[in-house]
């Protein structure tokens, strides 16, 4: 690699660093480019070594931590996994773009990291930089989020599965057998592995059985922009009994517009309140009754890539590319207090 080419990726990684930051559910979301830290390091020796004998060097590529509930414990969970105390020499990176993650990707795959974890803010585009990476020997497992790329250019990937998050949400939706379906969806960032999910379910089933979908717009994950989209409904004069949020922040900003129209929500009332994540403050509205569904996104994949990076460094084949992490939907009529303590982030 020549020394001006160096120079030029470097710069565009600095770059990148220095735009982290931008929204999938949080009781404080955070916009895009905020000037939050793009990237933190840790490194030194531990029990697990890479195949030169030194720390199993990590490089790191996720959403905003600050985006949602979700997206923190997800974070906290990572942290505390890929430790110097745990073998592991880890560099994380973060951003909502594409274009931001990528150049994070390229630098990574610079400084010569043994396997580059990825959580793909758009599931297209990665086809290149993955190539890339597999010609370093840089070895690419995907967590949380799927890409649309050839199975070959990476190890595993370890994610919700989200269109059956979708399924089942809409499939209780369905079994509530309202005598008509006006429903304010709102969606996530456009094109991740969690909106296409969640959105592609409830579309289809509205096709399906007639239902009227009022309004699909993205509110990127963010509760203020949700709360915007469904007070412009009421302002209308929309007739609306059902939001589908796709992450709980979302569902909390619907909320606050129905709060400040003295519109009731929940169990028994006028609107019913869906979301996505199973935040544990989320998980109280339903126990309150105040929401009525929760579908659970389970943020916790850290050991499950521990797991599969000891197996690749023991020269194990992974046998199944993809797996899937074990999921509920939550009910406001059914849901108790140990579920909340439970299964809440």
């Amino acid at each position: 690699m020549t020394k001006s080419l160096k120079k030029t990726i470097s710069v565009a990684a600095a770059a990148f660093m220095c735009m982290s930051l931008a929204a999938c559910g949080s009781s404080a979301p955070a916009p895009a480019a905020t000037e939050a830290p793009a990237a933190d390091t840790t490194a030194a020796p531990a029990e697990t070594k890479a195949a030169s004998g030194g720390n199993i060097k990590v490089g790191i590529i996720n959403n905003d931590p600050n985006e949602s509930g979700y997206r923190t414990a997800n974070d906290k969970d990572l942290k505390a996994k890929f430790t110097a105390e745990n073998g592991y020499d880890a560099q994380f990176a973060y951003s909502l773009k594409n274009d931001e993650q990528i150049t994070a990707a390229t630098k990574f795959i610079q400084d010569e990291v043994d396997y580059l974890l990825l959580s793909a803010a758009d599931t297209a585009g990665w086809d290149s930089v993955l190539q890339d990476a597999k010609n370093a020997g840089v070895k690419v497992i995907l967590f949380d989020r799927t890409i649309d790329a050839d199975p070959s250019l990476y190890e595993a990937s370890i994610v919700s599965d989200m269109d059956k998050e979708g399924k089942t949400a809409v499939e209780w939706l369905k079994g509530q057998n309202l005598s008509e379906y006006n429903i304010i969806h709102i969606q996530g960032v456009m094109g991740s592995a969690a909106q296409k999910g969640r959105s592609g379910a409830l579309i289809d089933e509205a096709a399906a059985s007639g239902w009227n979908i009022l309004t699909s717009q993205t509110a990127e994950w963010n509760a203020e922009k949700a709360e915007q989209i469904v007070k412009s409904q009421i302002d209308s004069g929309a007739k609306f009994n059902v939001i589908y949020a796709e992450n709980d922040d979302m569902a909390k900003g619907a909320v606050a517009a129905l709060d400040k129209a003295n519109i009731s929500h929940g169990v028994g009332k006028d609107v019913i309140v869906m979301g996505f994540d199973c935040n544990k403050w989320a998980l109280e509205e339903l126990l309150n009754k105040n929401w009525n569904y929760d579908g659970q996104c389970n943020p916790f994949q850290a050991q499950y890539l521990d797991d599969v990076i000891k197996k690749l460094q023991n020269g194990e084949t992974i046998s199944e590319k993809t797996i899937i992490m074990e999921e509920k939907g939550f009910d406001a009529s059914t849901i108790t207090q140990e579920d909340v303590d439970k299964y809440g982030i």
